[in-house]
C-alpha cells in the first residue's frame, strides 16, 4: 500500500468506530428499546444490587477475543469496583470440557454449578450466536439471574433476545465489534465507579 493511501485514514476509522458505538441499540428482554444512557444506568444499578444488597457474583463469558475482555473486566470489576467475579476461560477448564463434555457446554457446564438467583451474566459475543454463549444465557435464565448481553453483526442474533439488557452494536466486522464491545465495558464500569467509589481510576 502506498504511503498516500493512509492520507486520513487513522480519523477515518476512528470515526468509522465512533459511528457505530454510537449506533448502539439496548433493549429489554421484552424487547422494549431504551436509550443508551438509560441502558448505562440500569447495568449499573442492577450491578450495585448484586454487589450490595444480595453479595452476588458478576459471571463473563465470551469466546476467543471476547474470552480476553471477558477475563479482563472481571479482573477490573474485582480490583476497582470490588465485585465478586468469575470467568470460565482458564486453559484446564477450557480442554477438560471440551474434550470431556462438549464445547457447546463450556460455559453453561460451569454456570449450572456455581450460578445463582444473585449473580449477574454478562456476555461478549460479536456474532451474539455462538452455542456455548447461548446456552450459557439460557442456563442462567433458569436460575432466575440477571443477565446482560453484548452483541453485534446482524440485529437478529440469538443473544440480544435473550437478555435481561441488551447492548447491540451494528457493526459488520469482529475488529469494530470487539473495540465497540470493549469501550462499553469500560463505560459501564467507569460509571459505576463514578457513582459509587468516589471516581475512576
Amino acid at each position: 500500500m502506498k504511503k498516500n493511501h493512509f492520507q486520513n485514514y487513522f480519523q477515518d476509522y476512528t470515526n468509522y468506530v465512533a459511528e457505530k458505538l454510537n449506533a448502539t441499540v439496548v433493549t429489554l428482554y421484552d424487547g422494549k428499546e431504551i436509550g443508551q444512557d438509560a441502558g448505562i444506568a440500569e447495568w449499573v444499578y442492577q450491578s450495585k444490587a448484586v454487589r450490595d444488597e444480595k453479595d452476588g457474583i458478576l459471571w463473563f463469558v465470551g469466546n476467543g477475543a471476547s474470552a480476553t475482555i471477558s477475563e479482563h473486566m472481571a479482573l477490573d470489576a474485582m480490583k476497582a469496583g470490588r465485585f465478586k467475579t468469575g470467568s470460565c476461560s482458564e486453559t484446564s477448564y477450557l480442554t477438560a470440557i471440551c474434550n470431556d463434555v462438549s464445547s457447546e457446554d463450556l460455559f453453561s457446564f460451569k454456570l449450572d454449578r456455581h450460578f445463582t438467583a444473585n449473580d449477574m451474566l454478562i456476555t461478549t459475543s460479536s456474532s451474539g450466536n455462538s452455542p456455548n454463549v447461548v446456552n450459557a444465557i439460557e442456563t442462567c435464565r433458569k436460575k432466575n439471574g440477571y443477565i446482560v448481553t453484548l452483541s453485534a453483526m446482524k440485529p437478529d442474533n440469538k443473544s440480544r433476545k435473550l437478555g435481561d439488557l441488551n447492548f447491540y452494536v451494528p457493526a459488520e466486522t469482529y475488529g469494530t465489534a470487539e473495540v465497540c464491545h470493549g469501550d462499553l465495558m469500560h463505560c459501564w464500569l467507569d460509571a459505576f465507579l463514578d457513582e459509587y467509589e468516589g471516581g475512576r481510576r
